[in-house]
């Protein structure tokens, strides 16, 4: 009896260690073929763009292509639920973002849960906004702004490029803690020139859309949205200065179907924080006006998990609903 107890009990071992060793091989041999990342916005986005940077970087260190595959449309949900879908083997990846975070509230009825379902793999970038006034407004400061909203409530205009979008929510959040009511104007094209032409007073707009426009006087930046004054604008404060707690930026990473093995997880962020801290493609998002964002898999899930929170009480304070 106690030699075939023995011998169950090293069975037993032996299968335990199999899983962690073939996720040690596969790692080991991973990709022998190209790997997809899909985006779930048109090429040319600002997305698309920052997939096909950190792409090139990853095929350069992988030694395979990573192709771009674009996937628009459903609020990028298409794009999610496809990687959702694929095999968990590291050959598909997701360009996750904002709206990840946003869409558990806004659409009622997913047929995934992106926390449970996307496995995080690395954070990317950080693209910060700002607050812009047209130059009729009379105000020249956030709480300036903040008492001339509340002296004409329902009066000002606040341009977006689409409902639920980055820009939007930044709109709302700052509409719930200043405590201001402020008529949301979506728009299908190009809010700008309405925002220059004064159809709409306010707008929260990326940085690298708007920071020509800014120095040529077209607009007026208020403040940033990030929780540190950026670089490139430092006399503009930011909007926690003036209402603390307040942060709002788009961001990007990468994820993976859940179940995918760990070693290619560990692999893939290691590499992608390896281009995060390389000068050539630090300069190439600086371009973009990005902030590189190196994180562990498990920091890029915890920023999701409080991304999803926190958008989703300001979704509800808004009742915003998707087009």
């Amino acid at each position: 009896m106690k030699l075939l107890r023995r011998q169950f009990l090293h069975l037993a071992a032996g299968a335990a260690a199999l899983p962690a060793a073939a996720q040690i091989a596969w790692a080991q041999t991973y990709p022998t073929r190209p790997v997809r990342i899909i985006v779930g916005l048109p090429a040319g986005s600002s997305s698309d763009i920052g997939a096909r940077l950190m792409g090139q970087w990853l095929s350069e260190r992988l030694g395979q292509p990573l192709v771009i595959e674009n996937r628009p449309g459903a609020g990028q949900n298409l794009a999610a639920e496809a990687v959702v879908r694929a095999p968990p083997d590291g050959y598909t990846l997701l360009l996750s973002n904002t709206a990840n975070a946003t869409n558990p509230a806004l659409y009622d009825k997913l047929n995934f849960n992106f926390i449970r379902d996307i496995t995080p793999v690395a954070g990317i970038i950080r693209v910060p906004q700002v607050m812009l006034v047209n130059p009729s407004v009379p105000t020249k400061t956030v709480p300036a702004f903040i008492a001339y909203a509340k002296a004409n409530p329902g009066k000002i205009n606040m341009a977006s490029v689409g409902i639920g979008s980055a820009q939007h929510i930044a709109g709302e959040l700052f509409k719930f803690m200043a405590g201001v009511d402020m008529v949301h104007v979506p728009y299908r094209s190009n809010p700008r020139p309405d925002l220059f032409g004064g159809q709409v007073q306010v707008m929260f707009d990326t940085i690298p859309s708007s920071i020509e426009f800014i120095r040529a006087g077209k607009v007026r930046a208020l403040a940033v949205t990030t929780s540190s004054r950026y670089q490139g604008l430092l006399d503009i404060p930011t909007v926690g200065e003036f209402l603390p707690g307040y942060e709002a930026s788009a961001w990007q990473g990468i994820g993976a179907p859940t179940n995918t093995p760990e070693g290619i997880i560990e692999m893939l962020n290691k590499e992608i924080n390896a281009g995060l801290a390389d000068s050539k493609l630090k300069a190439k998002l600086a371009d973009l006006g990005a902030l590189p964002m190196p994180m562990t898999p498990a920091e890029f899930g915890r920023l999701i998990a409080d991304e999803t929170e926190k958008w989703s009480t300001v979704v509800k304070f808004a009742g915003i609903k998707p087009e």
